[in-house]
Protein backbone atom coordinates (compact mmCIF):
# COMPACT_ATOMS: atom_id res chain seq x y z
CA UNK A 1 0.00 0.00 0.00
CA UNK A 2 2.34 2.55 1.04
CA UNK A 3 4.94 1.95 -2.40
CA UNK A 4 1.54 2.58 -4.42
CA UNK A 5 1.02 5.91 -2.40
CA UNK A 6 4.66 6.60 -3.19
CA UNK A 7 4.56 5.59 -7.14
CA UNK A 8 1.67 8.13 -6.97
CA UNK A 9 3.16 10.99 -5.56
CA UNK A 10 6.28 10.61 -8.12
CA UNK A 11 3.92 10.50 -10.68
CA UNK A 12 2.01 13.14 -9.61
CA UNK A 13 5.15 15.69 -9.42
CA UNK A 14 6.55 14.46 -12.61
CA UNK A 15 2.92 15.42 -14.36
CA UNK A 16 2.68 19.00 -13.40
CA UNK A 17 -0.23 20.50 -15.01
CA UNK A 18 -0.01 23.92 -14.51
CA UNK A 19 2.21 26.27 -16.80
CA UNK A 20 4.66 28.26 -14.79
CA UNK A 21 2.87 31.60 -15.63
CA UNK A 22 4.46 33.59 -12.51
CA UNK A 23 7.84 32.15 -12.97
CA UNK A 24 7.94 33.03 -16.14
CA UNK A 25 6.50 36.75 -15.61
CA UNK A 26 9.39 37.12 -12.63
CA UNK A 27 11.91 36.37 -15.06
CA UNK A 28 11.23 38.28 -17.49
CA UNK A 29 10.62 41.04 -15.23
CA UNK A 30 14.15 40.36 -13.19
CA UNK A 31 15.80 40.43 -17.20
CA UNK A 32 14.11 44.14 -17.85
CA UNK A 33 15.69 45.38 -14.60
CA UNK A 34 18.75 43.88 -15.33
CA UNK A 35 19.00 45.53 -18.78
CA UNK A 36 17.81 48.60 -17.57
CA UNK A 37 20.89 48.69 -14.78
CA UNK A 38 23.37 48.38 -17.40
CA UNK A 39 23.72 44.30 -17.79
CA UNK A 40 24.00 44.54 -21.34
CA UNK A 41 27.46 46.22 -20.90
CA UNK A 42 28.49 45.35 -17.56
CA UNK A 43 27.41 42.24 -17.20
CA UNK A 44 26.96 40.70 -20.43
CA UNK A 45 27.75 36.87 -19.74
CA UNK A 46 25.35 36.97 -17.00
CA UNK A 47 22.64 38.83 -18.73
CA UNK A 48 23.27 36.08 -21.74
CA UNK A 49 22.47 33.39 -19.41
CA UNK A 50 19.73 34.27 -18.24
CA UNK A 51 18.12 34.88 -21.17
CA UNK A 52 19.44 32.05 -22.59
CA UNK A 53 17.68 29.91 -19.72
CA UNK A 54 14.28 31.69 -20.21
CA UNK A 55 14.27 31.11 -23.72
CA UNK A 56 14.75 27.06 -23.11
CA UNK A 57 11.84 27.64 -20.57
CA UNK A 58 9.89 29.39 -23.21
CA UNK A 59 10.61 26.18 -25.64
CA UNK A 60 10.17 23.77 -22.89
CA UNK A 61 6.48 25.77 -22.04
CA UNK A 62 5.65 25.88 -25.81
CA UNK A 63 6.16 21.56 -25.82
CA UNK A 64 4.45 21.90 -22.71
CA UNK A 65 7.15 20.43 -20.53
CA UNK A 66 5.87 22.14 -17.63
CA UNK A 67 8.42 21.08 -14.86
CA UNK A 68 11.65 21.81 -16.80
CA UNK A 69 10.35 25.16 -17.78
CA UNK A 70 9.15 26.23 -14.24
CA UNK A 71 13.07 25.05 -13.36
CA UNK A 72 14.45 27.04 -16.23
CA UNK A 73 12.12 29.96 -15.75
CA UNK A 74 13.60 30.28 -12.21
CA UNK A 75 17.15 29.91 -13.58
CA UNK A 76 16.87 32.57 -15.70
CA UNK A 77 15.26 34.85 -12.70
CA UNK A 78 18.27 33.95 -10.80
CA UNK A 79 21.40 34.58 -13.88
CA UNK A 80 19.21 37.86 -14.04
CA UNK A 81 19.95 38.70 -10.33
CA UNK A 82 23.67 37.93 -10.66
CA UNK A 83 23.71 40.35 -13.65
CA UNK A 84 21.85 43.08 -11.88
CA UNK A 85 24.20 42.81 -9.05
CA UNK A 86 27.32 43.04 -11.25
CA UNK A 87 25.93 46.01 -12.81
CA UNK A 88 25.57 47.48 -9.49
CA UNK A 89 28.78 46.60 -8.16
CA UNK A 90 30.26 47.88 -11.43
CA UNK A 91 28.55 51.03 -11.36
CA UNK A 92 29.14 51.27 -7.74
CA UNK A 93 32.94 50.47 -8.58
CA UNK A 94 32.91 53.36 -11.50
CA UNK A 95 31.38 55.58 -9.00
CA UNK A 96 33.77 54.95 -5.75
CA UNK A 97 37.07 55.34 -8.90
CA UNK A 98 35.56 59.06 -10.06
CA UNK A 99 35.97 60.41 -6.67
Amino acid sequence: MQALLIAAMAFTYGCETAPPVQEMSDARQAIAVAKEAGAEQKAAIHLKAAEGYLESAEQKLSDREFSQARRDAKQAKMKALDALKASETASDSAKDDAL
